[in-house]
């Protein structure tokens, strides 16, 4: 796993931690930490989702250098 595919799964970590939050205690750490609607926050939301659209696309593209470490 490359560095990047790990800083990608760590802030999709994070977003679906966040998620659960506002799930089971109707609490958003990320609006808590940095004010609802400001600029952070958007980027902070933004971040996760690329993320997440990365993780998909990692997961489903085979990467060959993964097979040489066997």
């Amino acid at each position: 796993m490359s560095i990047i595919q790990k800083i990608a799964l760590v802030f999709t970590i994070i977003g679906g931690i966040n998620w659960a939050l506002v799930g089971i205690f109707n609490f958003n750490l990320v609006t808590w930490l940095f004010q609802e609607g400001s600029i952070v926050t958007r980027i902070v939301y933004i971040v996760v989702g690329i993320c997440a659209v990365f993780n998909i696309i990692a997961l489903f593209i085979p990467n060959r250098h993964h097979l040489l470490e066997e």
